[in-house]
């Protein structure tokens, strides 16, 4: 082998950022184990950053996709239809044409309006309706600004993510917490944005971990280790980074699930460094590497150099396919009723009473958590799709040697990992939590039925990841 290539995508790119910090004293409680309601201060702003992304040349809207990096956990299908309503009203774009990705961090606050009724809920709505017009204009703003760039595409390795499947032998049951003897998938998908002036104009950082270092004795309103990831990452990059959240269903930092916000700090600084070692080998955009024949010297030597691409290989690189899917996944059929959820919360409130009345801490915080899970479940039946299958979306896109892909839900790393499989060598930009989480978990089939948290609340028949990971595989050996 004489040539090495580097993976490149040209389009015309527009980026706009805005901070979209809810305010202090707002409803903050994310965990069933919180003793807070409301949040008492700020670790790191939160932040919206909108990418646009469209085909070179293209005359209308048909050829664009809007990515928007937001730093929330998620919204609840009546306030992301909201957030979408407003974007589509504001652009003429098509709902899909939209990935709203969120972060997935645990430290934002749970932003439903159902809970006005308490502390701090009152400020809830207002903040939703206000960040769906800040949003709106940010991609306006990101639209407005495109130009042509160089999309260039490498591969970090990064142990922050670990394994977060845990057997517990005292209690015998799989805790969600460190498993030193999981698999985890460590790939840093990277892709460095540079304009034709050279510009840098933003770092994309694709990676699967969940934001959970911050958990139930955090009171501060944090994007969790994404705020010092970017952060990092800015300062030596001349430009901003964009995270977006991978297939991490079954992964999360090795130390988390803490109230210390420099934790946070540190796992988002050893990612940053990750992708920082693998931006300084990353090729000047637009070139190949070649060998350039032997040269005579004391041993006889091999010198290589990064060449330019030629103007044929280029007008490649500019090749813009999308596709929007729609995947059936049949739904399991034992999923309980709204009125036997109720049913179960009501006992949990009684039992929560008794403990109050008892003193009994822990016996309170237990109760306390299993009304949350109640309520959260309530939340996704009252908005599932009727019928026997969940009409699941896919947003592929194939812009030169790269493919982006954006699905709902949160996913078991084997979503990422086995598509990897499937097209070895080329770049998969896999984004997950994109609009929104109806179907909640997606778990490997041979999860069921072993009481894993993930898969308690999944609402999906087994097998349904297996299936859908064949529907976009086969879709994108199609585009390829």
């Amino acid at each position: 082998m004489t040539v090495v290539h580097t993976p490149h995508s040209i389009a015309q790119v527009g980026l706009a950022r805005c901070d979209i910090t809810p305010p202090v004293g707002a409803y903050h409680r994310m965990w069933g184990a919180a003793k807070h309601d409301r949040s008492t201060g700020v670790h790191r702003p939160l932040t919206a950053t909108a990418l646009a992304l469209q085909a070179i040349g293209a005359a209308d809207g048909k050829s664009e996709i809007v990515y928007i990096d937001v730093d929330h956990c998620l919204f609840w299908a009546p306030e992301m239809d909201a957030v979408l309503t407003a974007l589509c009203q504001r652009t003429g774009l098509a709902r899909e044409q939209f990935l709203v990705a969120f972060t997935h961090t645990h430290g934002a606050g749970l932003m439903d309006s159902t809970r006005s009724n308490l502390p701090g809920g009152d400020l809830i709505a207002p903040y939703l309706e206000k960040t769906a017009g800040q949003l709106a204009d940010l991609v306006e703003k990101a639209r407005a600004n495109r130009q042509e760039a160089t999309l260039t595409y490498t591969q970090g390795r990064c142990d922050l993510a670990q394994n977060r499947d845990l057997w517990d032998e005292k209690t015998k049951q799989i805790v969600c917490g460190y498993n030193p003897a999981g698999p985890a998938d460590d790939t840093v998908q990277i892709v460095r944005i540079t304009a034709s002036s050279g510009k840098p104009i933003a770092v994309v950082v694709n990676y699967a971990c969940h934001p959970t270092t911050l958990a139930y004795d955090n009171t501060m309103v944090s994007p969790d280790y994404v705020g010092a990831l970017r952060e990092t990452v800015e300062a030596t990059a001349g430009a901003p980074c964009v995270f977006l959240q991978g297939a991490s269903g079954d992964l999360g930092p090795k130390e988390g699930f803490v109230g210390n916000p420099a934790i946070a700090d540190r796992n988002g600084r050893q990612l940053a460094f990750a992708v920082l070692s693998a931006l300084e080998a990353l090729p000047a955009p637009g070139t190949f590497f070649r060998f350039q024949g032997p040269v005579i010297s004391g041993a006889t030597l091999g010198p290589w150099e990064h060449v330019p691409l030629s103007e044929t290989e280029l007008a490649g690189k500019r090749a813009w396919t999308h596709r929007f899917l729609t995947v059936p996944l049949p739904y399991r059929p034992e999923i309980p009723t709204i009125a036997q959820v109720q049913a179960d919360r009501a006992e949990w409130v009684a039992k929560e009473a008794q403990a109050k009345a008892a003193g009994e801490e822990i016996a309170m915080r237990d109760a306390r958590a299993m009304i949350e899970r109640k309520d959260r479940l309530l939340v996704r039946l009252k908005t599932l799709v009727p019928g026997t299958h969940f009409p699941f979306p896919v947003t592929i896109l194939k812009i030169g040697d790269a493919f982006w892909i954006g699905v709902e839900g949160e996913h078991y790393q084997i979503l990422q990992t086995r598509l990897r499989e499937k097209l070895p060598g080329v770049p998969l930009v896999v984004t997950t939590l994109v609009n929104g989480s109806r179907c909640f978990y997606l778990v490997p089939k041979e999860t069921y039925g072993k009481g894993i948290y993930q898969e308690t609340v999944c609402v999906l028949a087994p097998g349904t990841l297996e299936s859908l990971i064949d529907a976009i595989g086969a879709a994108l050996k199609e585009m390829a």
